[in-house]
């Protein structure tokens, strides 16, 4: 098995986690935040939904100027349009990866704001860091779920409430 192959099959499986996680954000919750510091749901769901297309700019460019390209993200408010954004930037991501050489994972890959460097890796490392992201923000949009009383699905086993349900039937 190759790197890509490595690389397709976690994608794919933190996708199918990812996208249960989004589809049970009730729309009535769009602009509640846990706290002032906090995003709101909108954003945090927003930027989940956006992640997979860095997928596509890793493979895609040798990097991202934040001082030449501000960051616009998208404003759905609703599951439905982040479910969309989610599947679109996934599909276009996932397939620009399979796409690739191993070669190509080797290059180099940086995000900076003008002159101050971000990050600097290769564009595998600049992979992994972004399936990194996709879980972190996941966890994220967890928490606050949880807080408001959503159950929540399993992400690498099943959930608390998973198991409640479970229980209930033994």
């Amino acid at each position: 098995m190759t790197i890509i192959d490595l690389l397709l099959k976690e994608i794919e499986q933190e996708v199918q986690t990812t996208r249960k996680m989004l589809s049970i954000v009730p729309n009535n919750k769009y602009d509640w935040r846990p706290h002032a510091k906090s995003m709101t749901i909108k954003q945090l769901t927003n930027h989940i939904a956006e992640l997979p297309g860095w997928l596509t700019m890793t493979i895609t460019t040798d990097g991202l100027d934040f001082a030449a390209n501000p960051y616009e993200p998208t404003n759905a408010d609703n599951t439905a349009d982040v479910l969309e954004i989610f599947e679109n930037t996934y599909a276009d991501g996932y397939a620009h990866v399979q796409g690739a050489d191993e070669a190509e994972l080797e290059k180099p890959w940086t995000l900076r704001n003008g002159d101050h460097i971000l990050s600097a890796r290769t564009k595998y490392g600049t992979i992994r860091m972004t399936l990194g992201q996709l879980i972190h923000h996941r966890a994220q949009l967890g928490v606050f779920l949880r807080l408001l009383n959503v159950p929540i699905p399993g992400s690498y086993g099943p959930s608390a409430d998973e198991l409640e349900q479970m229980k209930q039937y033994v």
